[in-house]
């Protein structure tokens, strides 16, 4: 294990004051969570620090540590995730690398002490007890229904995948050598005392996961404890370590994370080739063929050239482009990311109340759920592919495989990849445009020419549930 670099009661002044405007009085301590809405969520989740500051001063910029040694917070905290909750879960056909990982850091490497097949609680508890390894619990929200609700309404906030891991780790030991992670970090201190340690970036915002040796990393920027009902925060590349200290039984903490390939560059990547499409269209020059046996030449510095003029003729072009398309990310995260939390399985979600009618006024119901995207029509396989409108939504997403990395939470019978939602002739986009940023609504008064088709596109939301009939 990795040197503790000096008894905890020592801490040094230098680090104290690097912490200091995060340490907090027990008379600033917030209530328990707020779910009225992704930014009460969020507020209360960072509480006292003000979301304003939060942003300004430390998102994907330093760490923020908000100790609160308050027992309504730290009670709350322990309801999410407990060392106890272990027997219950793995009746559930747990398994060893899918759900559950046994670690320990040893001579500052990561030991996997996993068995082969299902995970069986006397052996996991034995693990435990008799080796001091960690116990990492992945994606616990699969299984636990307030951090559904958190991860969710985060969703909602961040407009990007929210995971999680639940650690445990006995006291005297440390699961993970230090590293830094490709993921904005929240950190809950569910149960017990963990001792961290934080150290200044070799990778800004890495893109990546890494181990670093301790003798690269130098000294910690940041080192404390965290308690029942702690939070900390730090940004993607933050190298980190941390053990639970001897006289504490163990330590139980969720970290929450999201983020992961959500920066310009990913977007960029994302949006740029449906902009070279559009613009193709119109621009003789990027018609244009390409020299002869160019994928073939080795020295392409021409090439360079002629293709940095044309970045800057596309650049001109975004100057007067009104919208961007961003299907891939927009898709994948609607695709991937948690369905509402309603209290119940979101699979027993019907339409309710009257079917929709011309004299109808609606409402646009799940917003945060749903987005409209402009594509070529996916069911048309003619050489001629007209655009078409789409309409994707998450409320039937699977709440079981959230963020385990496998397909077969959006696939169909035939292994086909399946995207909730509804397909629709360009021309619905206005009409869809009015019902996303109105309030409310009259049928007779969508943006279509006629009343057939203003009922049978308000038919088609209200059957998928994302209108309701006021």
């Amino acid at each position: 294990m990795p040197k503790k670099g000096g008894k905890h009661a020592e801490m040094g002044k230098e680090t104290q004051a690097q912490c200091k405007r995060a340490k907090l009085e027990v008379a600033c301590s917030p209530s328990v969570l707020c779910f009225e809405n992704p930014d009460s969520l969020f507020r209360s989740l960072i509480s006292p620090i003000k979301e304003e500051v939060f942003f300004k001063e430390y998102w994907e910029q330093k760490p923020l540590l908000v100790q609160r040694n308050d027992p309504l917070v730290a009670a709350y905290y322990l309801s999410l995730f407990q060392l106890s909750d272990l027997k219950e879960l793995c009746s559930q056909d747990l398994y060893y690398g899918r759900d559950v990982n046994i670690c320990r850091c040893v001579n500052g490497k990561k030991k996997v002490l996993n068995k082969e097949g299902k995970v069986n609680y006397m052996q996991l508890k034995k693990d435990f007890d008799q080796k001091k390894a960690t116990i990492q619990f992945h994606q616990p929200q699969r299984f636990k229904e307030e951090l559904w609700k958190i991860q969710e309404k985060l969703e909602c906030y961040f407009g990007s995948l929210v995971g999680s891991n639940v650690y445990i780790t006995p006291q005297g030991s440390q699961g993970l050598p230090p590293h830094y992670d490709d993921v904005e970090v929240f950190i809950l201190q569910l149960e017990g005392e963990k001792h961290w340690r934080l150290y200044k970036p070799t990778v800004h915002l890495a893109r990546e996961y890494n181990v670093e040796s301790e003798d690269r990393i130098g000294n910690p920027t940041h080192e404390f404890i965290l308690k029942p009902g702690d939070f900390l925060y730090f940004p993607r590349g933050t190298i980190h370590q941390a053990d639970t200290p001897l006289g504490t039984s163990h330590s139980t903490h969720v970290t929450i994370s999201t983020y992961q390939n959500n920066s310009w560059g990913d977007f960029l990547l994302d949006a740029i080739p449906g902009l070279v499409f559009d613009m193709a269209k119109d621009d003789v020059v990027l018609r244009t063929s390409i020299p002869r046996q160019l994928l073939m030449q080795v020295n392409t510095a021409d090439s360079t050239k002629k293709l940095s003029s044309l970045l800057r003729r596309l650049a001109d072009h975004l100057d007067h482009t009104k919208e961007l398309r961003s299907s891939d990310m927009k898709k994948d995260f609607i695709m991937h990311r948690l369905p509402p939390c309603l209290g119940c399985d979101s699979g027993s979600l019907t339409p309710g109340g009257k079917l929709p009618k011309i004299d109808s006024k609606i409402r646009l119901q799940f917003r945060d759920h749903a987005l409209i995207s402009v594509e070529p029509d996916q069911e048309n396989a003619d050489e001629i592919r007209r655009e078409m409108v789409y309409v994707y939504h998450s409320l039937k997403n699977r709440r079981d495989t959230h963020m385990m990395g496998t397909e077969d939470d959006t696939a169909s019978e035939d292994g086909t990849s399946q995207t909730h939602g509804l397909r629709f002739p360009l021309s619905y986009l206005e009409a869809l445009k009015q019902i996303w940023s109105s309030s409310t609504v009259n049928v007779k008064e969508l943006n279509l020419t006629s009343d057939e088709e203003k009922e049978n596109l308000a038919l088609s939301l209200w059957s998928e549930c994302l209108i309701e009939v006021l």
